[in-house]
């Protein structure tokens, strides 16, 4: 398998950057996620990397080699795509080892090969059917099957499970990320789902407007996003932000929004204390917001009122949308919660978990 290196590459489309100065080290056997909005340019990245699209600067390397001018076929890697791309007319055998058949390979292999990943991802029973026998499910893996039997040094998909059901969805993921550890190969994953980020990737990379905001694991991603973009981007519900303004001293700072004034966190005085009497933005996942009643122990709290305009029962929780100078934000609380819609509810921040923004470059203060 192989290391993938993208060193300072740039894809231009006439004016438009679609990837900028893209810097990125995948690691042998890694799994990369690669996420971010549409348009954002992660799939671009990956089509680079396959060769699909020509790189307007910077070079690309897989292994010790730099691939730039190198022909997409002999680049090593096999890719699945977002459609199944499955020749209706050849049952699934053939699909599987159409491409082996190109490249000359041994008949004994092929069957070895076929046979060997059918096996790996549960089609057996289906080697002779045609794609228009099987679900989508199990047509994505016969795409999955098609990249395994080329034995390539690093596996590229590109939104392989957006076809599919919000369940068989959820399933497909933790098939990928057993293969991932089966076959110990490098993967670069793309994504818009963050949730598929953070559930499948050793690393995310997260792209907005083909630029590189973070690349790290995903509970730092979670626990220390780098600006409002990734800190938004990563988590569901979406992370709460507040215009507020830093007030008081050193020893006892508060954060004051449109209504409410929290005392600020100790741990975090030191880094906050060039914003004393700024404009600033204050950040709060809704699992950090709880029905007072039933706040967890041992966390910093800080109180306030505020009324239920929207209630959603998921059975192991609710989300609750509340309203705060006519700005609505959003608590994930305990299923035990008596909210109720249009109630005025005493809600509890942990202020142990709450993060700071500068308004101006919308960075990361600590």
């Amino acid at each position: 398998m192989a290391r993938v290196v993208y060193d300072h590459v740039t894809k231009r489309f006439g004016d438009v950057a679609a990837v900028n100065d893209l810097s990125l080290d995948v690691a042998d056997k890694e799994f990369l996620v690669l996420v971010g909005p549409s348009g954002c340019g992660k799939t671009t990245a990956l089509r680079l990397l396959a060769g699909l699209e020509e790189i307007t600067s910077g070079t690309i390397k897989i292994g010790d080699r730099v691939v730039n001018d190198i022909a997409p076929k002999d680049r090593d890697i096999a890719m699945v795509f977002q459609s199944y791309a499955l020749y209706p007319h050849m049952s699934v055998y053939d699909n599987m080892a159409f491409g082996l058949k190109l490249h000359k390979v041994p008949k004994a292999d092929i069957d070895r090969r076929v046979k060997q990943a059918a096996d790996i991802l549960g089609i057996q029973g289906f080697l002779d059917r045609k794609p228009k026998q099987l679900s989508g499910g199990q047509r994505q893996r016969v795409a999955l099957g098609r990249a395994i039997v080329r034995e390539p040094q690093v596996f590229l998909m590109d939104e392989p499970l957006s076809n599919l059901d919000a369940k068989l969805r959820v399933q497909t993921r933790a098939e990928i990320s057993k293969l991932h550890q089966r076959l110990q190969a490098t993967f670069i994953y793309v994504t818009h789902d963050q949730m598929e980020a953070m559930t499948m990737g050793s690393r995310i990379a997260v792209i907005k407007d083909g630029l590189l905001q973070q690349l790290d694991t995903p509970q730092r991603l979670y626990d220390t996003p780098n600006n409002m973009f990734v800190a938004g981007f990563i988590g569901s519900p979406a992370m709460n932000f507040f215009d507020a303004k830093l007030m008081g001293t050193l020893e006892e700072m508060y954060v004051e929004g449109a209504s409410f004034r929290l005392r600020g966190p100790a741990s975090k005085t030191h880094a906050l204390r060039d914003y004393l009497g700024k404009d600033m933005v204050f950040g709060i996942r809704p699992e950090d917001i709880h029905d007072r009643q039933f706040a967890p122990p041992g966390i910093a709290t800080e109180y306030l009122t505020a009324p239920v305009d929207v209630t959603e029962l998921m059975g192991n929780e609710v989300f609750l949308y509340l309203v705060s100078s006519g700005k609505t934000f959003v608590a994930r609380v305990d299923p035990r919660t008596g909210a109720r819609i249009g109630q005025n509810l005493d809600i509890a921040f942990n202020m142990d978990n709450v993060h700071f923004f500068d308004k101006a470059s919308e960075k990361a203060i600590c």
